[in-house]
């Protein structure tokens, strides 16, 4: 049997899987990417990306349509699209208005078109997809991990990575391999779904694009990915032919003269788990093999699952390298896990999922939008043990922990783009020397004030954006 070297092998070639494989390639990390299937997932899922997410795609050229300035997602509870709308609702409420903390807005696109861009890209910077080819086992000591690999032929062979990571969904084998347990309010219910076109973009002129459909005979909820096509996902665990189907849709549009194309259907478990640990030696769990956050309009899920992939791909990237010690690799659990409970707490504190919690996050204050998105501060890098776990950015002042802050410079670029792909060391004057590898920016007066930076101070920032360190002077 052969055996193939890679530095990194990850496991899933869906979202968080191919978002880990572009950054690897963007810190010219070599990997390899196996999945079992040969295209993506028919049935969408995903579909609204955040501005965290927006920032992190840009730094690999890649750039989405932006959703409108002043745009909110909002829902409402109608009997049908063309019955009676009762009543609409915001994501989080009494929000306080986003303020301008980035160069980016949200995006609103299919998974199944995203990740095609995401693949190509991940190939054309070195990266090593395989589809049709799965993992059968693993197993890892001390210098590396052995997988097991069966490819579309069926022929089986190995491939030695120093770093594994597994990006192999809710049901997660190598979660599962590995022991690691799961903590949060669990299993939720079994969701059925059918996904569909129709004509129906006049019933977004509202501004309304998702509905929960509240009708004696048919609880359920219905939503558009903004192309034609539609889902309606029911609240039983019933197997519906066709027509059944059919009758469904019609009796959430309200009307049956309206032409429907039925793609395809499918059945899932909606569940709100945390494993209690990203890694196990040499293996780090990312996106939904290490978390699964519920729909929600915050979009929690994929977009968490695409921050899991940045923050570890730089990390392997020095410690492969030699210019970090391996146990910056801890960091990712110490950073990501708690990131990821806090999105499960605030998922289960709003409106759309309170009355599912049964206990869980009583007591938790709901954040602000523009907190969870952009101010989570990261307590490894963190100074003072009481600061809260997020706050709206523009409440931060470069304290070490939190995102670099966004600052319009004179030339209409970001801040943001001094950041991305190695360490900078942002400096008030030109005492500063930095290390080899270190880029030095000298930072005018408004940038200072946004870094929190005296006259003769400077901070470190990682190659995620993250201020590692501040001091007021050389």
């Amino acid at each position: 049997m052969s055996t193939e070297i890679t530095p990194v092998l990850v496991v899933g070639g869906s979202l968080v899987g191919l978002s880990t494989a572009l950054f690897l390639a963007l810190h010219e990390v070599p990997c390899v990417l196996v999945e079992p299937h040969l295209a993506s997932h028919p049935h969408p899922r995903a579909v609204g990306f955040t501005t965290r997410t927006l920032e992190l795609l840009h730094l690999v050229g890649i750039e989405l349509p932006a959703i409108p300035a002043g745009f909110s997602l909002k829902r409402a509870r109608v009997e049908s699209l063309a019955g009676t709308w009762h009543e609409e609702s915001a994501w989080t409420p009494k929000a306080q208005p986003m303020t301008e903390d980035s160069p980016f807005r949200g995006a609103a696109i299919a998974q199944d078109k995203l990740e095609p861009i995401l693949r190509d890209e991940a190939k054309r910077r070195g990266a090593d997809i395989r589809l049709g080819t799965e993992l059968v086992r693993f197993e890892q000591d001390d210098d590396g991990v052995t997988a097991h690999l069966r490819d579309k032929s069926g022929r089986v062979y190995m491939m030695r990575a120093s770093y594994m990571v597994a990006c192999d969904g809710n049901k997660s084998p190598v979660r599962e391999a590995l022991g690691i347990p799961r903590k949060g309010p669990g299993p939720l219910e079994t969701m059925r779904s059918v996904l569909f076109k129709a004509p129906l973009e006049s019933y977004l002129e509202k501004g309304v694009h998702q509905f929960e459909i509240d009708q004696p005979d048919l609880q359920a909820f219905l939503t558009t990915y903004g192309d034609g096509r539609w889902v309606l996902m029911f609240k039983d665990d019933l197997e519906r032919d066709e027509a059944a189907l059919r009758l469904a849709i019609n009796k959430a549009i309200g009307k049956d003269d309206i032409p429907i194309e039925i793609m395809t259907s499918g059945r899932w478990d909606l569940t709100a788990l945390v494993a209690t640990r990203f890694s196990q030696g040499r293996v780090f769990l990312a996106g939904d093999a290490a978390h699964t956050l519920p729909p929600t309009r915050g979009g929690y899920g994929a977009n968490t699952g695409i921050h899991d992939a940045h923050n570890l791909a730089w990390k392997l990237k020095e410690v492969l390298s030699g210019t970090s010690e391996p146990s910056l690799l801890d960091t990712y659990d110490a950073e990501r896990r708690p990131a990821a409970w806090t999105r499960l707490e605030q998922t289960f504190v709003r409106p759309d999922y309170a009355k599912r919690a049964r206990g869980f996050a009583d007591g938790v204050a709901i954040l602000d939008e523009a907190g969870i998105e952009l101010g989570q501060l990261y307590r490894t890098l963190a100074t003072d043990p009481a600061l809260p776990e997020a706050k709206r950015p523009d409440e931060w002042r470069g304290e070490p922990g939190t995102r670099a802050p966004h600052v319009k410079l004179e030339d209409g670029s970001s801040t943001l783009d001094w950041f991305g792909r190695g360490w900078v060391l942002v400096a008030a004057n030109d005492a500063w020397r930095a290390k080899p590898g270190v880029v030095v920016v000298h930072a005018p007066e408004n940038v200072r004030e946004a870094f929190g930076l005296t006259s003769t101070g400077a901070a470190l920032i990682r190659p995620d954006g993250y201020i590692a360190w501040r001091k007021d002077a050389p």
